[in-house]
């Protein structure tokens, strides 16, 4: 409860806020009639901006006042697409990359990754196997391309050299298409040669990148002859640390029908694990060192005990991945 003393002061104090407020209202009221009337008595002068003008429909004088909007032709979202919905040049009045207001001397025309072309090959083994019982050889798996992000020539070369002799060789020109992110399919040509006939095969393949980065490459060949093949081939790269990376290998070659000219039995013929060691003195320059068990199945592995020849074997590996 407030006491008798305080009433007459608080009712001074209501009177005084009334008034100053009423006053503010007033002139308030004043100013905006004064704005009114200026804005309706000084006439339009500013010229209107023309098409070719880039900064066309752009107020830029601090006093202008915004143009006026029409709700009445704005429609909810349906119906047809304008004919120029994709025209990339439909909303920019004209103007185009690297022409007129936009040319800039010196500058070529800019372009996207995709209209590029690159090229790069891949040394993935370069390396010399040696066994416990001799039969030291050579083998190299290259891999190379040229072409755009999405379609690209692919040159596949894979073999092995022998007391100075080609003992197998796998060559493949493949047309490469991406379809997905980490996937491109692959369709062409193989060319096998070394000791026998040479055989020529059609190659229809997917390669890519799994889930959990497992590379994958799996390839399906169709012969002459009725012949046919299937080639798979997996491998992941674990990092011990940035430089240190052990890469295990697997890779599996199967045949439809015997090829006895060339030591070849139907089913699984050849079989190969192994673990490789690298070191990336750059990433483009990396020695290894590895071991390998290989070995031969079925009609293929009597072909090989046949010669004189060991089905199964441990091989110790040395050499050298690089690309550019």
């Amino acid at each position: 409860m407030f006491k008798p003393g305080y009433l007459p002061t608080l009712a001074m104090l209501v009177a005084t806020l009334t008034t100053v407020n009423a006053h503010a209202q007033t002139a308030a009221s004043e100013d905006h009639s004064a704005h009114h009337g200026a804005t309706s008595e000084q006439p339009d002068t500013a010229p209107a901006p023309t098409a070719a003008d880039p900064h066309a429909g752009h107020s830029t004088t601090q006093g202008d006042a915004p143009p006026a909007m029409d709700h009445g032709d704005m429609k909810m979202q349906g119906g047809s697409a304008p004919a120029d919905a994709r025209d990339p040049h439909a909303y920019s009045n004209g103007l185009k990359l690297g022409e007129g207001d936009y040319a800039v001397p010196g500058v070529p025309r800019l372009m996207l990754a995709d209209e590029h072309r690159f090229g790069s090959l891949l040394g993935e083994t370069l390396e010399r196997q040696f066994t416990r019982k001799g039969g030291d050889s050579t083998a190299y798996n290259f891999q190379g391309w040229y072409g755009t992000t999405y379609n690209r020539l692919a040159l596949k070369a894979e073999g092995a050299i022998s007391n100075g002799k080609l003992e197998e060789s796998r060559t493949e020109l493949l047309w490469d298409r991406a379809i997905a992110s980490y996937w491109d399919t692959q369709v062409g040509v193989r060319l096998d040669s070394g000791e026998g006939p040479s055989r020529q095969w059609l190659a229809f393949g997917m390669q890519g990148l799994a889930p959990y980065w497992f590379e994958l490459d799996a390839t399906a060949y169709v012969g002459n002859g009725g012949r046919t093949a299937l080639r798979l081939e997996a491998s992941y790269e674990l990092l011990i640390s940035q430089r240190l990376i052990l890469v295990p290998k697997v890779e599996t070659q199967f045949y439809g029908k015997d090829d006895p000219e060339r030591r070849i039995g139907s089913g699984l013929a050849e079989a190969s694990a192994g673990l490789r060691l690298r070191y990336e003195i750059s990433r483009q320059f990396a020695p290894y060192i590895g071991i390998e068990r290989a070995g031969s199945f079925g009609k293929t592995a009597d072909y090989v005990s046949a010669e004189g020849g060991r089905a199964k074997q441990t091989r110790f590996v040395a050499g050298l991945r690089f690309w550019f």
